[in-house]
C-alpha cells in the first residue's frame, strides 16, 4: 500500500527532517556550550520528543483514515484526506511560548456532523412540538379537506323475499373545507412554550338526492356555503425530559379551545328544492363545535440517526353545555344539554432527515370518539345513535428549510375509515425570530 503525496504527508516528512537536524546539532555542540545553554538544549530535546510523539500519532491516524477512505470506495484517499483534515499552523520550536495542541484528524468533521444532526432533528421536531430555544415563532397554515358521503335509504318491505315494495332513495353529500389558521409561539424558558392559534374556516357543501318531481330518475342538487372564525385555542408546552442516551424527548401540552365558531346545534333543515320532498338541507353550516374543550397530550421523540421516531397520545374533554335549541326541525324549539363524546388521539410514525434542510415523514393518526349524549329539560341523558366515530388517516409529509429562515411543511393525509375525510392536503410555513 503506497501513501500518496498530500500536504499533510509532506508536512510529516518535513517535520522528520527538522527533528533529525535538531538532534544532530544538539549532539555535536553539547560538549562545548555553557551550563545555561545546556539547560536550553535539554528543554529543546524534551520538546523534540513531544513533537516526535505527535508525529507518530499523526502517522497512525493518516494510515487509519486512508484505510477507512479506501474501504468506502474512494479511489483517491490522499486528496479526500487533504480536504477533510483541518488547517493548522505548526507551533514554533524555539522560544518559551506554550505549545498549541494539535487537533485530531476528523475532529472538525465530527463537530460538523453533530451540528448537522441537531439541525436535522430541529427540522423534524418543529412539526410535532415547539422548539423551546426559540423565543418567538410565527406560523401560518392552509388545509383542504374533502368528504364524499353516500347513504341508501329504503322505505318499504320485501314481498316473496325477492321483490321490494316501497321507495328507494340515494342521498349524497360532497363537502369541501378550507381552513386558514395563524399561530404565534413564545418561549418563556428553555422548557416552557406558549401558543395562541386562531383559524378561519370556509365550507362548501353539495347535497344530492333523487326523486325530484316524483320521478325516480330525476336528481336534485343544492349547494350551501359558510365562512367565519373557527374555534380559537391557547396551549402551553412543557419539556419534561430532554433526549439522552436512555430517554427520548418527552413534551407534555395542555390546550384550551374556546367556542368562537358557529355551533352546529339548532340549525334547521329546510326543503331547498320544492319539487323534491326527499331533500332537506341545513339552512347554514357550522364553523365550530360550540363547546369549550381541554386537551392533554404527551409527545415522545427519539433519534436514531438518520431516522427519528415520534409518537403522541392525547385526550380531549368537552365541557357539557346547555343550549336554548338543538332541534333541526323547522318551527320547533327543544332546549337541552349536550355532552359530546371525549375523543382519544393516538399517532405515531417516523421521519427521515435527507440533509440539514430537507426531511420526509410517514405517520398514522387516529381519533376515537365515544357516543354523544343529550339531556332534554326534566329528563335524563340519552345517547345519540350513530354519534360515535373513528377517524384514522395515513399521513405523508415533507419539510424544507429555506436559507431565509422560513420552514415549509407539506402533508397529504388519506382517510382509512368511513368517518375520516377522503383526503386532506395541508401546507404550513413558520419563521422563528
Amino acid at each position: 500500500m503506497r501513501l500518496q503525496l498530500t500536504p499533510l504527508f509532506l508536512a510529516i516528512v518535513f517535520a522528520h527532517t527538522t527533528v533529525a537536524h535538531a538532534q544532530t546539532a544538539a549532539g555535536s555542540s553539547q560538549q562545548a556550550v555553557a551550563p545555561d545553554v545546556q539547560q536550553q538544549l535539554e528543554r529543546l530535546e524534551a520538546r523534540v520528543d513531544r513533537q516526535q510523539n505527535e508525529i507518530t500519532t499523526l502517522r497512525s491516524q493518516v494510515e487509519f483514515l486512508e484505510l477507512g477512505l479506501r474501504g468506502r470506495g474512494l479511489t483517491e484517499p490522499g486528496m479526500a484526506l487533504a480536504q477533510t483534515a483541518p488547517q493548522t499552523t505548526p507551533a514554533p520550536v524555539t522560544g518559551s511560548q506554550p505549545q498549541t495542541p494539535v487537533p485530531q484528524i476528523g475532529q472538525a468533521s465530527q463537530e460538523d456532523d453533530a451540528q448537522r444532526r441537531q439541525q436535522e432533528k430541529a427540522l423534524v421536531v418543529q412539526e410535532h412540538a415547539p422548539l423551546f430555544e426559540r423565543k418567538f415563532t410565527f406560523e401560518t397554515g392552509l388545509s383542504y379537506s374533502y368528504y364524499d358521503r353516500r347513504q341508501l335509504a329504503l322505505s318499504g318491505f320485501l314481498a316473496l323475499d325477492a321483490i321490494f315494495l316501497g321507495t328507494i332513495n340515494l342521498d349524497q353529500t360532497k363537502a369541501s373545507v378550507f381552513t386558514n389558521d395563524y399561530a404565534i409561539r413564545y418561549g418563556i424558558t428553555d422548557r416552557i412554550n406558549l401558543e395562541a392559534n386562531i383559524p378561519y374556516v370556509y365550507r362548501d357543501s353539495k347535497f344530492i338526492s333523487g326523486g325530484a318531481g316524483g320521478g325516480s330518475t330525476e336528481i336534485s342538487e343544492v349547494k350551501a356555503s359558510a365562512s367565519g372564525i373557527g374555534d380559537a385555542s391557547m396551549a402551553a408546552y412543557y419539556q419534561l425530559v430532554k433526549e439522552s442516551a436512555r430517554w427520548p424527548d418527552l413534551v407534555t401540552s395542555l390546550r384550551v379551545r374556546a367556542p368562537t365558531g358557529r355551533d352546529p346545534f339548532g340549525i334547521k333543515l329546510i326543503a331547498a328544492d320544492p319539487t323534491n320532498d326527499n331533500l332537506n338541507v341545513p339552512a347554514e353550516l357550522p364553523t365550530g363545535t360550540g363547546l369549550w374543550s381541554v386537551t392533554l397530550a404527551m409527545s415522545a421523540l427519539r433519534t436514531y440517526d438518520p431516522v427519528i421516531l415520534f409518537g403522541n397520545l392525547g385526550y380531549t374533554y368537552y365541557i357539557p353545555k346547555s343550549f336554548d335549541d338543538i332541534s333541526p326541525v323547522l318551527d320547533q324549539v327543544q332546549p337541552a344539554k349536550v355532552k359530546l363524546g371525549n375523543p382519544l388521539q393516538i399517532s405515531g410514525g417516523l421521519a427521515i432527515a435527507l440533509n440539514d434542510r430537507a426531511a420526509v415523514s410517514f405517520s398514522v393518526s387516529s381519533s376515537i370518539a365515544p357516543t354523544t349524549y343529550v339531556k332534554p329539560l326534566d329528563a335524563r341523558y340519552g345517547r345519540v345513535p350513530g354519534s360515535s366515530t373513528n377517524t384514522t388517516t395515513l399521513n405523508i409529509g415533507a419539510s424544507y428549510l429555506l436559507p431565509s429562515g422560513w420552514s415549509l411543511n407539506a402533508q397529504l393525509a388519506s382517510g382509512l375509515t368511513p368517518d375520516s375525510p377522503n383526503f386532506v392536503m395541508a401546507f404550513r410555513a413558520s419563521h422563528a425570530f
